[in-house]
């Protein structure tokens, strides 16, 4: 019950509610699609603007619908990620010194590298989400189709739905994602973890007694009902808590807890999806790069620390708090880690975001 009560209260003066469908606009091919090489093999949703030619050539469309030369990929990502800045660019960022944060610049460079990517919606779920059309059209995790009381229920006790005061009020936000990572260990990143304005941790990653490698600052907890705390003092109670809602029964998990009904009742509601096979085997994506993906439409600046899987290490830590080992992650067939370290590649070659810890 003392667990219910806090997370009631955290969420009641705090709640930051996250809704998947405008954030895996840009991305959402990553695990949907399965990334399949072969165009004949390729699988559609009805939200992709991609159409097959011929067996071996696939047209890629920018976020306008307009179609992309051949310097993209069929996913829409250009080629050719180490070029230049774009000139437009380029002359835009031309007086920034040293280290100054730069207004737009995460966005700037995800659109110049993939112009599928769009931001036509807030980053978290409020009560005008009647106006957006768009995620009502799709089931969770790319919409909100089915929810519409559950959401009205929850928002109808939430207080906050933005950032806070201080944070909407910087005129440039740089912004840091902790990954839970093995490679954080012994690499004292926590003070320049500590001096980014947004600080994003991910489901029950702990902060106490980690402090010299993962900082000790948290601004966002960011969490699947399947990662969350179980122990109320693991919160901290100066941060953000946000719900990433990737399936029905989330929503549904949320409202038991805001309304403090039985804990162990939402919990039998959580189980992974198949949808008609599109979701629940090798393409739930981590939570890693859901974050990553929510930052690029939040922040001025990306970076993230903690990232990275080396599968040619099985004995090293999977996680900087626990001594669970690399070679666990082969066990796993919810993600598909190898295409998801290709995505964040891309996005680490193209400056998009910047790797502290240089696990990507």
């Amino acid at each position: 019950m003392g667990l219910l009560v806090f997370v009631r209260n955290l969420l009641l003066a705090l709640c930051l509610f996250l809704v998947l469908g405008f954030l895996y606009y840009s991305a959402w091919k990553l695990h949907l699609l399965q990334w399949e090489e072969d165009s004949s093999k390729y699988s559609h949703s009805s939200s992709s603007q991609e159409k097959p030619v011929s067996d071996s050539v696939v047209l890629s469309f920018d976020s306008a619908g307009q179609a992309l030369g051949s310097e993209y990929d069929r996913l829409g990502f250009l080629l050719n990620l180490d070029s230049k800045l774009p000139a437009e660019l380029a002359t835009k960022y031309a007086n920034f010194s040293e280290g100054a944060c730069k207004p737009g610049y995460a966005s700037a460079l995800m659109t110049a590298i993939f112009p599928r990517f769009s931001k036509p919606a807030p980053m978290f779920l409020d009560d005008s989400f009647r106006k957006w059309a768009r995620i009502r059209e799709f089931v969770p995790p790319f919409g909100i189709k089915g929810q519409d009381n559950l959401i009205k229920a929850i928002l109808s006790v939430t207080k906050e739905y933005r950032l806070t005061p201080a944070l909407d009020s910087l005129r440039c936000r740089r912004c840091i994602i902790v990954g839970n990572g093995g490679v954080l260990a012994n690499k004292s990143l926590g003070s320049r973890i500590d001096d980014y304005d947004i600080v994003v941790r991910l489901n029950s990653a702990p902060v106490k007694g980690f402090e010299k490698d993962v900082g000790s600052k948290t601004t966002l907890r960011i969490t699947y009902p399947e990662g969350a705390m179980q122990r109320p003092e693991q919160y901290e109670r100066d941060s953000l808590f946000v719900l990433a809602g990737f399936k029905w029964q989330d929503f549904k998990w949320l409202k038991y807890i805001v309304y403090k009904e039985r804990v162990e009742a939402a919990f039998t509601l959580i189980g992974l999806p198949f949808n008609n096979g599109l979701m629940g085997r090798g393409n739930i994506p981590t939570l890693g790069s859901v974050a990553v993906t929510m930052a690029l439409h939040g922040c001025d600046e990306v970076a993230v620390a903690g990232f990275g899987y080396d599968m040619s290490t099985p004995n090293a830590p999977l996680h900087y708090y626990e001594t669970v080992r690399m070679a666990a992650i082969k066990e796993s067939w919810t993600h598909n880690i190898q295409r998801e370290k290709e995505f964040l590649r891309k996005l680490v070659k193209a400056r998009v975001i910047t790797d502290l810890s240089s696990g990507i």
